[in-house]
């Protein structure tokens, strides 16, 4: 019998990195090449095969069969011989399978979709043999025509869908025997019984095929139809409710494939389940790259709050730990800031974070922590805080209020704007005498409220150097040809276009200028745009192959300023995170 070989791997659905075939080709262009296995039983250990039939077929043409024995290199079990006929004596002139699989490969090409009946059995044992014996699996879509149909076929139509009983119900010219070839030319006939009766099903591409013969629900399978028309470009989808509401906001560099996904088996999570119950269309927002399609999902989340977007929803609600205008200033907590505040830390996303980094603050320096309004005439009597030392009492006048800013107020200041050096000397001496002292639950807390602090200082300061600029002009090579532009003013995202392969970028850049949105300069490190839009910029044009086109004005952080102790803050988050997941063990 002829010989020809091939390697597989894992059953593979719409993931555009498996295979060579389009899930967008038609069934009636997709080339199948209809596998069937007969072993020697057991699980896959990279032997065990004793026959492989194989049928290519395309548009209901046979182009090619192969077929052999393989001689697995051990005894035949009894009951394999009497259900398949294939005794040792066969076998023992069969080529093994290391000689097979590089015939079988070239059969099944880089352009065909592997069929099988019961696809994970035949797979795995295909798998295995690859890598037992160093041939690299080519990863193919595979269509399992017994899973296909389950979803087809009824209960009233079939009792059950092994092949034997498939092939009975759709009269196949050649009925399956145990024997490879044979099954695999049943297997053949069956898989066009079943493209046949895909076509009421809405299911007409391989891709389609493929996950329809997965376990979706009823609902992502009534509700698939969403997903057609869509463009294959980046940008935003919003799912939307019969009275129009934005359900859920999503980006994607390819609206389409995104979309689909939604319907497919890989797709669990409950409330996305609720999500398409409820939706009634999806709309696109096609982009110009990547970067204004996150930014687009952010303003469409803030703006809606969609009810099954998690993140993002509320980008006004955040607060900052601002310094009072008084003659001893103390830490307030507050939800905005005004024009003349100058001394000032954020934005934090909760209360929680910004009164975490408040108390390092308490113990690096002598800031009070009472909320009177003191005055510069009237003594008020001291609290708990004075009479153990924590507090300098600026309430009975025990410091002067030029001491109080020198040794309290102006470490704020500094610490927040340029540089922190004066507050982590104090917190990392504090953390080691505790540590010292064997009070390790202590110096955890201390080193929290320094990673509170660090973190909140190097986010403040990335954001100011950006958003202090009136206008930046950025290119990015675009994946197939071209640049990405991005026109960004203060901070915020004002215009964005991709120039075409092989013309020069300044005069769609000259283009986006003229059509961009006017933002104007405002007070605080985020004054046009919400914290994480101006993240989501700053991770743009930090990528190496990021280009700065035109500035108006340089781009600097403080020479001595919070970044510079990024690795120390690493160190603190890493020790918390590795401190709760042991303690949650």
């Amino acid at each position: 019998m002829a010989q020809q070989e091939y390697v597989q791997e894992s059953l593979a659905g719409l993931d555009p990195t498996v295979g060579g075939v389009d899930p967008e080709l038609p069934l009636h262009a997709t080339t199948f090449v209809v596998v069937d296995l007969e072993t020697t039983g057991g699980a896959p250990d990279g032997g065990g095969i004793t026959e492989i039939g194989a049928v290519k077929v395309r548009g209901g043409e046979e182009l090619g069969v192969l077929a052999t024995l393989v001689n697995p290199g051990v005894p035949i079990p009894p009951f394999i011989t009497v259900l398949t006929g294939i005794t040792q004596a066969m076998l023992l002139p069969a080529p093994p399978i290391e000689q097979v699989l590089p015939s079988f490969l070239e059969f099944l090409s880089t352009d065909a979709v592997l069929v099988a009946h019961n696809a994970p059995y035949d797979v795995g044992f295909l798998k295995a043999a690859c890598a037992a014996h160093g041939y690299r699996w080519p990863n193919p879509r595979v269509l399992d025509t017994a899973a296909l149909a389950r979803r087809v076929l009824t209960r009233d139509e079939v009792p059950n869908r092994k092949l034997g009983t498939l092939a009975a119900y759709f009269r196949t010219a050649t009925q399956p025997t145990h024997r490879a070839l044979d099954d695999a030319k049943a297997t053949v006939d069956v898989l066009h019984g079943l493209i046949a009766r895909l076509g009421g099903h809405r299911v007409h591409t391989i891709g389609d095929a493929i996950e329809f013969a997965r376990a979706v629900t009823p609902t992502q399978r009534r509700k698939r139809h969403l997903a057609e028309g869509l463009p294959k470009a980046p940008g935003v989808y919003i799912f939307r409710a019969a009275d129009d509401r934005p359900l859920y906001v999503g980006t994607s560099i390819d609206i389409a494939t995104r979309v689909r996904s939604y319907f497919t088996a890989a797709e669990k999570r409950a409330r996305i389940s609720e999500m398409l119950a409820a939706a009634e269309r999806v709309e696109a927002v096609e982009c110009a790259h990547s970067l204004e399609a996150e930014v687009r999902e952010l303003r469409l989340i803030g703006a809606h709050a969609p009810p099954y977007n998690r993140r993002s929803k509320f980008p006004e609600r955040v607060v900052w730990l601002k310094l009072t205008d008084e003659p001893y200033p103390r830490l307030s907590v507050v939800r905005d800031l005004a024009p003349g505040d100058e001394a000032y830390l954020g934005p934090f996303t909760s209360r929680r974070a910004a009164e975490l980094a408040a108390a390092g603050f308490h113990d690096a320096v002598p800031l009070r922590q009472c909320t009177h309004r003191l005055s510069l005439r009237t003594v008020t009597p001291a609290c708990a805080l004075a009479e153990l030392g924590r507090c300098a009492a600026p309430c009975e006048h025990r410091i002067t209020p030029e001491e109080y800013a020198a040794r309290a107020a102006t470490p704020f200041r500094t610490a927040t704007a340029s540089d922190p050096q004066v507050v982590v000397d104090a917190l990392l001496a504090r953390i080691e005498v505790l540590s010292g002292s064997q009070r390790y639950e202590e110096a955890a807390v201390v080193r929290s409220r320094l990673a509170a602090v660090l973190h909140a200082a190097v986010r403040m300061q990335r954001l100011a150097a950006l958003t202090g600029i009136a206008e930046l002009a950025a290119a990015r090579p675009a994946a197939r040809g071209g640049w990405e532009l991005a026109l960004v003013r203060h901070g915020r995202l004002a215009g964005a276009g991709v120039s075409p392969p092989g013309v020069h970028p300044r005069p769609t850049i000259a283009a986006i200028r003229a059509t961009a949105e006017t933002v104007l300069p405002g007070h605080g490190p985020v004054p046009r745009a919400s914290a994480e839009e101006t993240e989501r910029i700053l991770s743009w044009l930090e990528r190496p192959e990021t280009r700065l086109v035109e500035i108006s004005s340089g781009w600097a952080s403080p020479v001595a300023g919070a970044g510079r102790f990024r690795d120390l803050l690493a160190k603190a988050e890493g020790a918390a995170s590795h401190q709760l997941s042991t303690e949650s063990s």
